[in-house]
Parts: C-alpha cells; structure tokens; sequence
C-alpha cells in the first residue's frame, strides 16, 4: 500500500472528490463499488486489452475524455514513457490525479475539450478516444480535429451504438431520387437525442455500427481491428479532404 496514505485516508479521499464513474481499485478501496455498469470500466478493458502492445516502452499516450483515469493508468502499466488525459470536467481531472498519486503513477492531466486538442502542438502514438462520440454536439468535426492534429499512429475508439449491427453495401454514389437506401437498417445512420437518454442530456448523438464505422473511415482512419462490439483499433490514413479536393468538384447543390 502506498506509505503515505492509509486505506482511511484513501476512501475518505475518494469520497471527497464526489461520484466516481470509473471504479478504481486504489489499494483495496474501490471508487465506485455499486457502479450501475459492474465493474466499469474494467469490464470493457478486459474485452479489448489483448489488441493493443502488452509494452508500450517509449510510446507516447493521449487520453481524450480519461474521466478518472483508469485508462490512462492502465497505458501507464504497460510501460508508457509519456501519458497526457484531458477532459473538460475539472471535476473527473481531480479524481484521475487522487488516483494516479495514490497509485504512484507518473500521468499527467490537463483541463481541455476534445475541440482544443490542435492546442497541444504534438503528436502521439496511441490516442484513446473512448466514451466521448455521443457525448459531443459535433462528433465528425472531433474526428477530424484527432486526425488532423493528435494521432501519429494508432486510435483506440470506442463509442455507444443503437441499431442494426448489421452492415450493408454502400454504392458510391446514388441517383436524387433515390430513397430506399435510408429506411434499410443497415444504412449508416446517426440517432439524434433532443432531450436526453439515460437520464443523462450530454448524450446527443449515436450512431448504428455502420454509421460508426463510415465516419471513421471519412475522418482518414483504417480500421484494423474490431476486438468488442464497441471498440476499434485504428490507424491514421490520409483524410479524404488531403486525399484529394473532393469539396470545390462537387459542383451546385440542390
């Protein structure tokens, strides 16, 4: 246990920062024990862990949206040289650093929304965007922004869906008067929440599988692996819109 806290000091500590939505094993003390997901977020790590490098040595990591921390420290563990979290809610920041000084580990953490990421000037091996998509007004303009600025080689992704998992074949292009492609279940779609979805009214979008796996795709991502209904392990490809100036060809709009 770490000799500058007992287990007291750990859980009235923990206490003091609020709810927790990452449950946190802090030398025996869990963060957030009646967790109404289980043992969030251990439980979906556990289903995609194996997919990324067991040593990260060297490799720099980007948390966006770390919440508490628990994927930061888990990057951490595996030998990361650099790990950054940021969030916009000073409020998680506090609970991710309780947590790292607890567990000794050297992580840093910064107050800033997916939107500034461009601020940081740098980028990284492995960015962890989990948890956020459906969180953000603009979702394709924060893929385009992680792209264009953060990611030097591998995405983790991870978002809720709803919808059809199955996904159908898109042609490239289709007639105005074409209609039937949009009541398939199949077809790409993004569920808009006007008022709020489990309980909770920061989630404004969600996609289907399909829809999911297109924007990545359109933001310039390859998606390599798929190893939970959820999450994708990706890697950053050319945009379309640096692939070519599709935008000023396409001619009038209706």
């Amino acid at each position: 246990m770490d000799s500058k806290r007992s287990r007291d000091e750990i859980r009235a500590g923990a206490a003091a920062l609020g709810e927790w939505f990452h449950n946190i094993d802090l030398h025996g003390v869990r963060t957030a024990p009646e967790h109404f997901l289980g043992d969030y977020p251990a439980t979906v790590w556990q289903h995609f862990a194996h997919a990324l490098p067991p040593d990260l040595t060297g490799k720099s990591v980007l948390d966006i949206g770390c919440n508490g921390g628990f994927f930061s420290m888990e990057m951490k563990r595996r030998g990361a040289a650099r790990v950054l979290g940021i969030d916009s809610d000073e409020g998680y920041l506090a609970q991710a650093r309780f947590a790292a000084e607890t567990l000794d580990l050297d992580i840093e953490y910064r107050e800033l929304s997916v939107y500034q990421v461009g601020s940081l000037g740098e980028r990284f091996d492995i960015v962890l965007f989990m948890g956020v998509l459906y969180h953000l007004r603009h979702p394709l303009l924060a893929l385009d922004l992680i792209h264009e600025h953060v990611v030097g080689d591998l995405l983790v992704f991870q978002t809720m869906q709803r919808g059809a998992p199955e996904i159908g074949p898109v042609e490239p292009d289709y007639p105005f008067e074409a209609t039937a492609q949009f009541d398939l279940p199949s077809w790409p779609k993004l569920h808009f929440i006007e008022h709020r979805y489990a309980c909770d009214p920061t989630n404004w979008w969600v996609p289907n599988r399909a829809c999911a796996e297109a924007m990545l795709r359109n933001s310039g991502f390859e998606i390599l692996a798929h190893p939970d209904r959820e999450v994708y392990l990706c890697r950053r490809g050319a945009a379309p819109c640096e692939a070519a100036a599709v935008y000023p060809a396409r001619g009038p709009r209706r």
